[in-house]
């Protein structure tokens, strides 16, 4: 049970800003529990989000206050998912060679930086646009959902970090846990189509870097958690929820 406790808290903290836990010792027989949680932290996190807009609802203009929630959105990540969204656009825009050192640089380039502010505005115009706020703890959930999947399935090209350690760990039982807990959350929101475009958009990003580098990194994982909620939140506004 301390293995399972020490997993959330782990995941809690690498995912969000939080301060319950604070830990981040990546020691062996915790890190596939912290993966099982990876869903329940966005789920938790979305609850959060939506709890604040109820709360600033009356006090707000909707504009305003769409463009609040997205602030606090990448404040509460600490824009840890956007940071490995940059890196990895920074890597496509050199030899293939050197695409794997660059993104392990920790200064932005030049593209990564660009591209990252292009998707902060359309991400942010997203927010400002939707009016189904209360389906956020499904985005959240299913964006951290396919990584945990991509973890699962698909290889992971760096030697070091906790990405290695979590796939390592990480077992079918808690792959199954996982999927368990987030499936019975599509089915209280009756949200299968956001399932569906999650999972596609996740196969579309996997075709592509499988080609490129043979399978996935920690910065990718980041990338895939950025553009699967941008997709979500664009597939809630055109109305295919």
């Amino acid at each position: 049970m301390k293995k399972v406790f020490d997993g959330f808290a782990l995941a809690l903290s690498m995912l969000s800003i939080l301060p319950f836990f604070k830990v981040h010792d990546f020691y062996k027989g915790i890190n596939g529990y912290a993966v099982t949680f990876y869903p329940f932290i966005g789920f938790f996190l979305g609850i959060l989000l939506f709890g604040i807009y109820e709360l600033l609802l009356p006090y707000f203009p909707h504009f305003h206050l769409g463009v609040t929630i997205f602030a606090l959105w990448v404040l509460l990540t600490g824009a840890l998912h956007l940071d490995g969204l940059s890196d990895t656009v920074d890597g496509l825009f050199v030899p293939k060679e050197r695409s794997l050192e660059v993104m392990k640089d920790p200064h932005n380039g030049g593209m990564g930086m660009t591209f990252g502010a292009v998707f902060l505005i359309l991400k942010a115009s997203s927010l400002i646009a939707l009016d189904a706020f209360y389906l956020l703890p499904v985005v959240l959930l299913l964006s951290r959902l396919v990584v945990v999947f991509a973890i699962y399935k698909y290889p992971y090209v760096s030697p070091n970090g906790m990405s290695t350690l979590a796939k390592e760990e990480f077992t079918q039982t808690q792959l199954l846990t996982a999927f368990g807990y987030s499936l019975f959350v599509i089915y209280l929101f009756d949200a299968w189509m956001l399932f569906v475009a999650a999972f596609v958009t996740l196969f579309v990003i996997k075709a592509f870097f499988m080609k490129r580098y043979g399978g996935f990194t920690g910065d990718i994982y980041g990338f895939s958690i950025e553009m699967v909620e941008l997709i979500l939140l664009n597939c809630i506004i055109v109305g295919l929820v």
